[in-house]
């Protein structure tokens, strides 16, 4: 009897032990895994005001609630797009927000990176320095012209904003002299008279012109292409990532598409979140004034205009950022995704 007994409840364990083992397998958070172990997305950023959505979705909560309570998410941040597409490229981030021109360059060196979405379009301007004898675009020729870092989106767009007035980039002063350097120490560089002009992301140019140091002579409405409705802040992703967690990349739109709603609906309320955001990345805030007067140059959109990313890219070949074009010219029908977004507009 006692052997009964004893056989009956070794394969009552048993069987409660398959029920638990069944419970713990299948998929995660968002379909996106097959164990309930938690997952780390780790998301990249600029550290400008330029990426507000990015701030927002974090500080509101939105991008944690999109993802899922088996999802956690690490924030990097970044000083520039180049620093942030080699991390992407090297598999330290697998999502976030930057410029589209590092994209676009990395993208024709590797192939493996996708842009699946927009955040912002404009919202830099060109700030001169008062006494550098510069008032207009024409009297950058013989300048020295500070753009964040080589081949950035603002370098291109301060490209495109030469050609329009028949100037062109040199090393020396038969044409504009570009010289790359941290928003911060352009200020600075302004303030000692070392440098002429600058085509910046806001809100440098404003803080530029509020310090006395300078003036904007072309407002971010003005700026190349399209007048400012061009793609300055985008979503974008590694292909392994899209390909192994497609849905947790959409997570990360519908948290985007949160926080867009949310500075259109309340800019009152989303100064003090985007200054709390930077005091985090950068150890010092920002004041409401200057996140205001950003916000105000910004046309925030999960849009993608792909005419001006193409001519933005031109630029960027006939400045020899771009290597190895054929004679067909650029292909970018591969760097594209919106498959996500197309679901996320159409509440899918």
């Amino acid at each position: 009897m006692f052997r009964k007994v004893a056989y009956s409840s070794l394969m009552i364990v048993l069987i409660l032990t398959l029920l638990s083992g069944c419970g713990t397998s299948g998929s995660g958070s968002n379909g996106s895994s097959k164990s309930v172990d938690p997952i780390t997305v780790r998301i990249g950023l600029l550290k400008n005001v330029t990426h507000a959505p990015a701030f927002v979705a974090i500080k509101k909560g939105y991008l944690q609630d999109r993802l899922g309570a088996n999802v956690k998410f690490e924030v990097q941040g970044f000083n520039n797009g180049s620093d942030f597409s080699t991390a992407m490229a090297t598999g330290q981030i697998d999502i976030g927000y930057v410029g589209p021109s590092p994209i676009i360059n990395q993208y024709i060196r590797s192939k493996n990176i996708k842009i699946l979405s927009g955040a912002n379009n404009g919202g830099a301007v060109l700030v001169t320095r008062k006494g550098s004898g510069v008032t207009s675009v024409k009297d950058l020729a013989g300048k020295l012209v500070a753009i964040p870092t080589k081949g950035s989106t603002n370098e291109i767009s301060l490209r495109l904003l030469l050609q329009e007035q028949g100037l062109k980039v040199s090393t020396d002063k038969s044409g504009v002299q570009l010289i790359a350097m941290a928003p911060a120490d352009t200020l600075t560089a302004m303030k000692q008279g070392q440098v002429d002009a600058a085509l910046l992301p806001e809100p440098w140019g404003t803080q530029i012109a509020n310090e006395g140091i300078g003036n904007i002579a072309v407002e971010w409405d003005q700026i190349p292409p399209n007048k400012g409705n061009y793609p300055l802040t985008i979503i974008v992703t590694s292909d392994d990532f899209l390909k192994e967690h497609r849905n947790l990349a959409k997570s990360v739109l519908l948290a985007n598409e949160d926080a867009i709603k949310f500075i259109k609906d309340s800019p009152g309320d989303t100064y003090s979140l985007v200054s709390d955001e930077l005091k985090e990345l950068t150890g010092k805030g920002l004041e409401a004034e200057l996140i205001k007067a950003t916000l105000s140059h910004l046309n925030l959109t999960m849009n993608i205009d792909q005419d001006s990313l193409k001519i933005m890219a031109q630029v960027a070949v006939d400045a020899g950022y771009i290597k190895g074009v054929g004679a067909d010219g650029l292909d970018l029908a591969g760097l594209y995704d919106l498959s996500l977004l197309k679901e996320t507009q159409e509440g899918k």
